[in-house]
């Protein structure tokens, strides 16, 4: 790689906040971002403080790179701060939760009666054995039982592992062994496009596959009884034959007989909140870990300014708790503020593509975040269906999950937000566990595309491949190599603690590319005003609607198949989803290309991983382009995918590879 990252990219449209915005703002004056960075450390103190903590603390961080302390010997509980201090409020009968489900039934759950529901569930999982220090792993459906019971784990200290409902049984499997998980909760099934998810039956599945931690398996029936219509939908039943006596449990057979006095325990700050895992470039899942204090301060904080959260916003969060967006902006960072959150449980054109502005219409949402794939794939869809709908309800507009282009701003700020809500484009991930880069409504002036600037009290730098700061001197510059690498030179309280029982790979991984400072692994370019443009990732991680998927694991569940010998697995530009899984495979000896092989690889990627990693693309070939010392050169298959001109090939054992496969792909494109 080059010294910096080339960038092409221009935009210099801006768009300040409105003076009324502005006047409302929880955050209005920009001196925030000099106080902050003149004592970072008690500018997160001073948000600390307005949590509930049952001890004080008696250093505010203790950073020992790579670890870091934050708010050490303070006891805090994050159920409490989530649930208690509202219930016991005058927040008791606000709604915690409106939740729709796809069929369309739908529940409000109010702060008082999410209290009495937590603390059930926290009970029950006592009463199976699950205390303080043990883990839980979460797979199911987006339904209010999945708050609940994070936060039953976060009730009694135990951490939570959800894994995301579109993960296959060998994924749930890896993951709840990782961790060691106790009990798995789940459901008989989920609504996804009109069908049912069939969750149960994939944890049978995994625990065929060997989970000999696990003890008991909690189960939700959200599917209902054979034969119901719900909403004009056929309900199927759960096929109980593979029900194990002893080991599940129906959610309603121990969860209502339960007493709703369920005190919290007193945890430590340090002590672990949630394991949650995302895709590493070797393959294995990295279980990363957040601890209580810090990530609920950073969280907190985060939703109270860039979402300029009011005590009568409905807060309408479109991600999966399966992913750390929903952990941190649909449970967490929202109930500490006290918010009502809007939950929805399916896709977003089910039944039509208007279902998010249905819902936006129908419940009177002010804050919409979701994610720059969705907003390319409602552009493609139509302004038909936005407009069909009324959503002057909404006042403030969020993007999160990847870099979104400036077409897609513009078109969420225009058609969704009619040219009067601020954009909030958000960087962040699940290592940092809170918003690390974003405007804040009431001060940034926003440019389409761009991130814009740190939040208050974050400390990040633009890298060169040498390590040293990327600076712009003048907008001359902006039209030469001002790109780099993202880094993160201070603490901040919501940062990973580590990766679950492996500290090696942790400082492998995210400390070792430069001293002392956190690389994220994105490319970013600074423009003249100081601005922050991210230009994705620059390791061997995808990131496909959002989620990060490594290569390897790709590449690892294509080579599974019996017919394939060896693959190579690239991201390669997509329309909508950012990018798209793209695989290129040999066969193994004695195996042939036949019509459905495509298929039937496409297939088993899925199977192994998750529907979300089914490639677009996989081409049979007889041969990769390979260095001399037998490293696969991926760059050359993306400008192979993406159909641009060949880079230099003077490194391969066989340059004329290359060009065969250009011309094969390129046929097969026709």
């Amino acid at each position: 790689m080059s010294e910096t990252i080339q960038t092409l990219l221009q935009e210099n449209r801006t768009f300040p906040p409105s003076e009324a915005f502005k006047a409302q703002a929880n955050a209005n004056d920009a001196k925030i971002y000099e106080t902050a960075a003149a004592d970072p450390e008690g500018f997160w103190e001073s948000w600390a403080r307005q949590l509930d903590w049952f001890e004080p603390w008696h250093t505010v961080c203790d950073f020992k790179p790579p670890y870091a302390q934050w708010f050490v010997g303070g006891k805090i509980n994050a159920a409490y701060n989530c649930i208690d201090r509202h219930a016991n409020s005058t927040r008791s009968d606000k709604p915690a939760i409106i939740w729709e489900g796809e069929p369309g039934d739908s529940r409000t759950i109010t702060y008082g009666e999410m209290l009495d529901e937590v603390s059930r569930l926290a009970n029950a999982l006592k009463s199976l054995g699950v205390g303080k220090g043990d883990r839980v792993s979460i797979y199911m459906p987006m339904v209010p039982e999945l708050a609940f019971t994070m936060l039953a784990c976060a009730r009694i200290g135990a951490a939570h592992s959800v894994v995301f409902g579109g993960f296959s049984a060998e994924s749930l499997e890896e993951r709840t062994n990782d961790a060691q998980c106790k009990v798995i909760v789940t459901a008989d099934g989920g609504w996804r496009r009109g069908h049912i998810v069939p969750l149960k039956a994939t944890v049978d599945e995994a625990m065929d596959l060997g989970c000999p931690s696990v003890t008991n398996i909690l189960v939700l029936k959200r599917s209902g009884q054979e034969g119901e219509i719900t909403n004009g939908l056929p309900t199927p039943k759960y096929n109980e034959g593979s029900w194990v006596e002893g080991r599940d449990i129906w959610w309603h057979d121990i969860v209502p007989q339960q007493s709703t006095d369920c005190p919290c325990e007193s945890m430590d700050s340090e002590d672990l909140l949630f394991i949650l895992y995302t895709s590493g470039s070797t393959g294995k899942p990295k279980g990363i870990t957040h601890t209580t204090g810090g990530y609920l301060t950073g969280t907190f904080a985060t939703s109270k300014l860039v979402f300029d959260l009011k005590d009568n916003d409905i807060h309408f969060c479109t991600a999966d708790c399966g992913w750390v967006t929903g952990h941190s902006y649909v449970v967490y960072g929202p109930m500490a503020n006290g918010a009502t959150v809007l939950m929805y449980e399916g896709a977003p054109d089910a039944p039509d593509k208007d279902r998010f502005w249905r819902i936006v219409e129908k419940h009177k949402a002010t804050i919409l975040y979701t994610a720059p794939t969705a907003i390319r794939a409602f552009m493609k869809w139509g302004i038909q269906y936005p407009d069909g709908c009324d959503m002057s309800s909404l006042r403030l507009l969020g993007s999160v999950g990847e870099p979104i282009n400036p077409e897609a701003w513009m078109w969420y700020h225009e058609v969704i937000g009619k040219g009067r809500c601020p954009v909030v484009d958000t960087w962040w991930q699940t290592e940092t566990g809170s918003i690390m880069i974003s405007a804040l409504p009431g001060i940034t002036p926003t440019k389409p595309g761009s991130a814009t600037q740190p939040f208050p009290g974050i400390s990040v730098s633009v890298y060169s491949e040498s390590g040293s700061s990327v600076e712009v001197t003048g907008p001359d510059q902006l039209h030469k190599a001002t790109g780099g690498f993202l880094v993160l030179t201070k603490p901040w309280p919501s940062m990973t603690r580590g990766i679950f029982n492996d500290p090696a790979r942790f400082q492998k991984t995210y400390w070792s590319r430069f001293e002392n400072a956190y690389f994220a692994g994105d490319g970013v370019k600074l423009d003249e005003d100081g601005y922050l443009w991210l230009l994705g990732r620059v390791d061997d991680i995808m990131l496909v609607a959002g989620h990060n998927i490594s290569t390897m694991e790709v590449e690892s569940a294509l080579v599974d198949h019996p017919s394939v010998a060896e693959a190579a697995v690239i991201g390669k530009t997509h329309e909508v989803k950012g990018q798209a899984i793209a695989a290129f495979v040999i066969l193994r000896h004695g195996h042939e290309n036949h019509p459905t092989l495509v298929d039937e690889l496409k297939k088993h990627v899925a199977h192994k991983i998750g529907a979300l990693a089914r490639p677009d693309d996989i081409f049979i070939s007889a041969e990769l382009p390979k260095t001399r010392s037998g490293k696969i050169m991926r760059r050359l298959l993306r400008d192979v995918a993406e159909g641009r001109a060949l880079g230099d090939t003077t490194t391969l054992a066989d340059p004329n590879v290359v060009s065969a496969l250009k011309d094969k792909y390129e046929s097969s494109e026709s």
